[in-house]
């Protein structure tokens, strides 16, 4: 006769559910650290698949290469402060600037459509609503310095991870052979599938919004847009956001258009926009992405209304692999095998 115990551990359903539901806890009770713990996946994640990269062309030990890489890194950041956050919060400003024009100044000699859309917005108090967000944006930036602590700390455990990586894996696996080894075997089980679904989809994502970016910026050089290293940044951040992020982004760069160069700017903006989505949808995504991995528009949508009310803004860049990883644990879409167990962080 097989005890309670032994029943559990027999079914493999019931146990998997429920280490996977104490995973969940446990991250609910460590919320606080979320970032961190993102930040630092992210990171390492990105970090190890760069490492073989580079490995594959330059046969350089791991340890070394780590140290290269991320003094390089660290060197990046401070140019970035010391040369271009100067720039970059100069260009915003102007950003700014160039939006609030458009609302305080009514169009001379616009076609009905625009007089429409400017009656819409004085009767709506549209410019109110838009300091109340730069209101609440100003109250972001007052977490920022929680952010730069998550990012450093982040930055310094993937390094450390990096640097010992396989002393960390060898004592990481003797909990596979421990007394309790098969709470920690389905464990591996879920951070396998998690790394092969969370990284495939973003790091396409990450690609796209890299290509994304590149495309936008190219195409705003042409028309003669100022700002460009805070608009490539902004048109970044929204790529990194499924199908949502491009339509977006169409709303501040229209009005930076019209500020500009008038309705004609507008059509322009909006025609790149549409053939950078075209792309995007038609050309990136079933390449990078794989056809497997493709949720319908609809889809999209609600797990990114839902994602960002549990996550915050952190919702809407991890919600869809977050949603793409149990999709594949409860075996709605299988997702192809990204990662080998040997390069499985």
């Amino acid at each position: 006769m097989l005890s309670v115990y032994q029943r559990f551990l027999a079914n493999e359903k019931v146990r998997r559910l429920t280490v996977l539901l104490s995973i969940i806890v446990v991250l609910f009770l460590v919320r606080s650290m979320i970032t961190t713990i993102l930040l630092t996946f992210i990171f390492t994640y990105l970090m190890i698949h760069l490492v073989q990269v580079i490995q594959r062309f330059l046969k350089i030990p791991t340890g070394a290469l780590t140290i290269i890489i991320y003094a390089l890194v660290v060197y990046l950041i401070y140019l970035a402060f010391t040369k271009y956050i100067p720039v970059l919060i100069h260009q915003t400003f102007d950003m700014i600037q160039s939006v609030i024009h458009f609302y305080e100044h009514q169009p001379k000699d616009a076609d009905p459509v625009l007089l429409y859309i400017h009656n819409y917005i004085e009767r709506n108090d549209f410019f109110e609503q838009l300091q109340n967000g730069a209101s609440i944006a100003l109250g972001y930036l007052q977490d920022i310095g929680k952010l730069a602590v998550a990012f450093a700390m982040s930055f310094i455990l993937s390094f450390f991870f990096m640097i010992e990586k396989k002393k960390t894996v060898v004592f990481s696996r003797l909990f596979l052979k421990s007394e309790f080894a098969w709470f920690f075997q389905d464990i591996y089980y879920f951070a396998y599938k998690f790394v092969n679904t969370f990284g495939l989809v973003l790091e396409a994502q990450f690609i796209i919004a890299l290509l994304n970016t590149l495309l936008t910026t190219v195409a705003l050089a042409a028309f003669g847009f100022n700002q460009l290293l805070s608009l490539a940044i902004m048109v970044f951040f929204l790529s990194l956001i499924p199908v949502a992020g491009v339509i977006v982004s169409c709303v501040p760069l229209s009005f930076i258009a019209y500020s500009q160069g008038g309705i004609k700017d507008v059509v322009y903006i909006l025609l790149t926009i549409l053939v950078v989505h075209l792309i995007e949808s038609y050309v990136l995504n079933p390449k990078l992405m794989s056809s497997k991995t493709e949720l319908p528009i609809f889809y999209t949508f609600i797990v990114l209304l839902v994602s960002e009310r549990f996550f915050g803004v952190w919702g809407l860049i991890v919600g869809i692999p977050i949603f793409t990883f149990f999709l594949d644990v409860l075996k709605v879409k299988e997702i192809p095998q990204h990662v080998t167990k040997e390069t499985n962080p």
